[in-house]
């Protein structure tokens, strides 16, 4: 079964453009792995949470900070094909 990714995003703080970004780096990534991505605009300011298939992997509160590109397609290689190769973003 492929994995669903959301992110939730402030679309009161304008984070919308990141998320989409985010979204479209990783339907590149991991074509074959994933079912979709949810952009899911949040009710609460300043959220900016990535989950797989409700698994939150990623929380801006928490970290103080956005993800990285290579550090997010790492944490959802982890969970949806940990033997993948992701190149020059690997470890």
């Amino acid at each position: 079964m492929k994995a669903t990714i959301s992110i939730e995003y402030c679309p009161k703080c304008g984070w919308m453009l990141r998320a989409a970004y985010m979204a479209q780096e990783l339907l590149t990534t991991f074509t074959e792995d994933l079912h979709g991505v949810l952009l899911q605009p949040s009710e609460v300011s300043g959220s900016y949470i990535v989950r797989v298939n409700g698994q939150e992997i990623f929380n801006r509160k928490q970290a103080g900070r956005f993800p990285e590109v290579k550090e997010l397609k790492q944490l959802v290689r982890d969970v949806v094909n940990p033997d993948k190769s992701l190149g020059h973003s690997d470890r």
